[in-house]
């Protein structure tokens, strides 16, 4: 239980160091070994001309729930980037709010395959709207 604890604290120092995440009125809300879950609300400053949330807001919830999912499965002196992300845009990012939920797919030394689900919420309505599988690679000190 410690061991999570540890982990959990690490992601949410790492978390709060976003300032991309914060513009977006980002939250953790859950984190787990091998998931982590991210919301926000859709801010009219992260809008399309539709009113819609843009898909940088859902790129970005997902890419960074994926990421901490492959750091919650990492070593404690581990760091992680992106190597690569595909989005599969499935309906407008329409709610008040998105969810990125984040896990790992299959871990490796070298590469951590990932996979994030972003939903949009409206009252008691969740619509899947996006689909994201990506590659995340381990940054351990030299």
């Amino acid at each position: 239980m410690a061991a999570i604890a540890t982990l959990a604290q690490k992601i949410q120092d790492s978390f709060v160091k976003q300032s991309m995440m914060a513009t977006m009125g980002a939250e953790l809300t859950e984190i787990t070994e091998g998931s982590v879950t991210i919301r926000a609300p859709v801010l009219p400053s992260c809008q399309q001309q539709h009113g819609y949330g843009h898909a940088a807001l859902t790129f970005g919830l997902g890419d960074s729930a994926a990421g901490y999912s492959a750091l919650s499965i990492m070593p404690k002196e581990a760091e992680v980037l992106t190597s690569e992300m595909k989005i599969h845009l499935l309906a407008p990012a329409q709610g008040d709010m998105l969810e990125a939920v984040g896990k790992v797919i299959k871990p490796g030394r070298r590469l951590v395959i990932v996979q994030a689900e972003v939903f949009a919420i409206m009252g008691a309505n969740r619509t899947q709207i996006a689909l994201m599988t990506g590659t995340m690679v381990p940054i351990l000190p030299k």
